[in-house]
């Protein structure tokens, strides 16, 4: 069975929890990356994971 795909038009209405600044798609690491932050929010079964405390720190 193939994993849910994460549904594109949802970053119109998502931001980062910790700045409310845009998020942008990486669809080959399945995350939703926050340059303001250096975060990158997980992609779990198509629905994105938006705690700050299941982000990973990116430089």
């Amino acid at each position: 069975m193939q994993e849910p795909q994460f549904d594109r038009r949802m970053l119109e209405f998502l931001v980062c929890p910790q700045t409310h600044g845009i998020l942008t798609y990486d669809a080959e690491a399945q995350e939703l990356i926050s340059k303001a932050a250096h975060l990158a929010y997980p992609i779990r079964e198509g629905l994105p994971v938006m705690l700050i405390d299941e982000a990973r720190q990116i430089d």
